[in-house]
């Protein structure tokens, strides 16, 4: 394919000569990240994908400020209280600013479990920027206004329902975001070292360190992960406070995640030593460091990039896994996982399904990963169309 088909392709323009040689010759003169940059822009599911993981983030950042109620406080009048219906219409047909119904319990004659009816004769309206729960906001000053809710003398407002303890649901899965969501970055810090650095001395220096590196990452490769994962979470001691093992879980979670990075980078590496620009910086005398870090490396970056963003889902569902299964982090701490413990009692989730939120909410994150690892990918090449 022409490189005059790609620039109609990428600039949508056809029958105009001038134009056509006008982003020719950006096209040529542009350099690799603009050029990744204009492929990226066309990749409106991957765009969407990086609105959504921004959204996301925003939310972990200012968890304190985005939940409605105070994670850890208990309602105990609101025990496994179904989501809340927000209504734009009253029972007369007129419409109004969003509001909740007040509630009545009462109790199934048969499980003798409360049951919850909307009382229509009592409207409390949602605002924004309301009073509420008091919070420290990232330990720096103490204040108690959230971004929506309905006030403390009004209803609570359960977006999402509560668990069998009378926790917001929603709440703890904005401050559970924070933990499922930097594991990974965390996680993937670690492996970006450790796969860039053994990659890069694997591809350049090859001959015996190479295959010594390659031997190891063969082993580490046919262990099966979940086991492995499972079995190194369990040693770790139960005493240890939870950030301890908040930081130990990252790291286990990496131990696995650094062999796919140092394969693209040695393969990368292999096949560029021999370039005329990396001959030309030898005679020029410049470091063996200097010649992988500035000459090497940036050459391949995007891939490098496209490998971390594949691989920060299966490091958030590691995470949930561990937390699930009890072997993770545990209580107080809030994690997707570990609010997952809940639904292991199937009677739980017969019951009350609307614990099992924080499931298409890790299945969104992965998603949204996958969607735009899959647009960085396609930038990654620009001459790829």
């Amino acid at each position: 394919m022409s490189n005059t088909t790609i620039l109609k392709k990428w600039f949508g323009r056809r029958n105009q000569p001038q134009a056509d040689e006008t982003h020719e010759e950006e096209f040529y003169r542009a350099g690799q990240w603009q050029l990744v940059w204009w492929k990226f822009k066309r990749h409106k599911l991957a765009q969407m994908s990086m609105i959504v993981l921004a959204i996301m983030y925003f939310i972990a950042i200012f968890a304190e400020f985005a939940s409605p109620h105070d994670p850890l406080r208990r309602y105990k009048d609101y025990l496994s209280y179904p989501p809340t219906k927000i209504h734009m219409r009253d029972v007369q047909g007129n419409f109004r600013t969003p509001f909740i119904y007040g509630a009545k319990m009462g109790r199934d004659p048969v499980t003798f479990r409360p049951v919850f009816e909307e009382d229509t004769s009592i409207i409390y309206p949602i605002g924004f920027f309301v009073r509420g729960d008091a919070y420290k906001f990232w330990g720096l000053f103490e204040t108690d206004i959230h971004l929506f809710g309905t006030g403390p003398e009004n209803m609570p407002l359960f977006v999402m329902g509560t668990d069998t303890i009378g926790r917001d649901v929603l709440s703890r899965i904005f401050y559970g975001s924070r933990i499922s969501l930097s594991v990974g970055l965390v996680g993937i810090a670690v492996s970006f070292v450790l796969g860039l650095v053994l990659g890069g001395i694997s591809g350049f220096f090859g001959g015996v360190v190479d295959e010594i590196i390659q031997r190891v990452i063969e082993v580490i490769t046919t262990l099966p992960t979940i086991p492995l994962w499972m079995a190194l979470a369990a040693a770790l001691p139960r005493e240890w406070p939870q950030l301890r093992i908040y930081f130990a879980t990252t790291l286990i979670l990496s131990i696995l995640g650094w062999t796919g990075l140092a394969r693209t980078v040695r393969g990368r590496l292999l096949s560029m030593r021999e370039e005329d620009f990396v001959l030309a910086a030898k005679l020029d005398g410049e470091s063996e460091w200097a010649i992988i870090t500035r000459y090497m490396i940036p050459g391949f970056l995007s891939y490098i990039i496209v490998s971390l963003t594949g691989s920060l889902p299966g490091m958030i569902l590691g995470e949930t896994s561990l937390s699930f299964l009890g072997i993770g982090l545990n209580p107080p701490t809030i994690s997707w996982g570990v609010m997952l413990q809940d639904a292991q009692d199937i009677m739980n989730v017969a019951h009350y399904p609307w614990i099992l939120w924080p499931v298409p909410v890790v299945v969104l994150a992965v998603l949204m990963f996958n969607f735009a690892g899959d647009g960085l990918r396609d930038a990654a090449d620009p001459y790829i169309t």
